[in-house]
């Protein structure tokens, strides 16, 4: 079975000039990208490498100076394609007067959405979000982790096929950054497709399939997350169990010069400080009062 392509691109390139016509710099150069319906793709670079005018060019906010990029099989300058897609900036320009109601009516009517629809719709994705309790409250009052969540809100309303994503977890903290990703995933699971900018490497390991790598304007490379992490050269290996002692570590060293290999380090497996930092706080609301306790001195 062939998965379709969502987003294409062939030779795409973006040049700015001068008030002469010179060229003064080329954001993104002769970009061959596909997007795979159903699939988180993430891309990443520095400032400056081309990730913003790629989007720009998706969305026909911007014309390509050369190449094609194309949005559900149709050119991406055709802006008609948009009302399939939902796009979350990295700074969301709401109009802060507004409160969430208010704010997804408000989108909700861009796309000509049915008044009883809108309702239903922004009820919904205000719980989602997690603003219920601030439904009322307008958005000049909200932290920036708040914006963040009815910026994604608004990006939803028109329930859309392709969800553009730029640094969704800026502004929220490790429980909503977790909250964040558990909701692209399920974005996913949903049949939706995923295009995600992020400068958070280890959210972007954690939900995307495959990612490309631009630097400036340049494609660096290209392919599934799991392939490009993989470390080939080394072999690691796990065992629960056994306790570690200095004869097993004799041992194991011996198979493994054994078999041609260089014998490196052996020692337990961490976990990451994400993965920490959320099981002290549910293992702190499971046990109310629960604090840390220096060891004692001597001991």
């Amino acid at each position: 079975m062939v998965v379709p392509n969502v987003v294409e691109t062939r030779n795409l390139t973006k040049v700015y000039r001068d008030f002469w016509g010179r060229k003064k710099k080329t954001a993104l150069n002769a970009l061959d990208l596909t997007i795979q319906k159903g699939e988180i793709f993430g891309l990443l670079g520095p400032n400056g490498s081309g990730k913003t005018t790629t989007i720009k060019l998706l969305l026909g906010l911007l014309f390509a100076s050369s190449g094609e990029g194309y949005v559900f099989g149709e050119p991406a300058a055709k802006v008609e394609k948009n009302e399939r897609i939902g796009y979350l900036p990295e700074e969301s320009y709401l109009y802060r007067f507004l409160n969430a109601e208010e704010t997804l009516d408000f989108y909700g009517r861009l796309f000509n959405i049915p008044a009883d629809v809108r309702r239903k719709r922004a009820a919904e994705l205000i719980d989602v979000v997690g603003l219920s309790a601030d439904k009322k409250r307008i958005l000049r009052e909200y932290s920036k982790g708040m914006r963040q969540r009815i910026g994604l809100a608004q990006a939803l309303i028109n329930d859309p096929d392709l969800i553009i994503l730029d640094e969704p977890t800026s502004g929220l903290d490790p429980l909503g950054t977790r909250w964040m990703k558990d909701l692209i995933l399920d974005l996913k699971k949903k049949g939706k497709t995923i295009l995600m900018c992020s400068h958070r490497l280890d959210d972007v390991q954690d939900v995307c399939d495959r990612i490309a790598i631009l630097y400036n304007g340049d494609l660096q490379e290209q392919g599934a997350v799991s392939k490009l992490v993989e470390d080939a050269k080394r072999l690691q290996v796990q065992a629960s169990g056994v306790q570690m002692t200095a004869e097993l570590e004799r041992d194991l060293k011996a198979v493994v010069e054994k078999h041609g290999g260089k014998f490196e380090a052996i020692g337990h497996p961490t976990t990451t400080l994400e993965d920490l930092f959320l099981r002290i706080i549910e293992e702190s609301k499971a046990r109310p009062g629960r604090r840390y306790l220096p060891p004692e001195s001597g001991k």
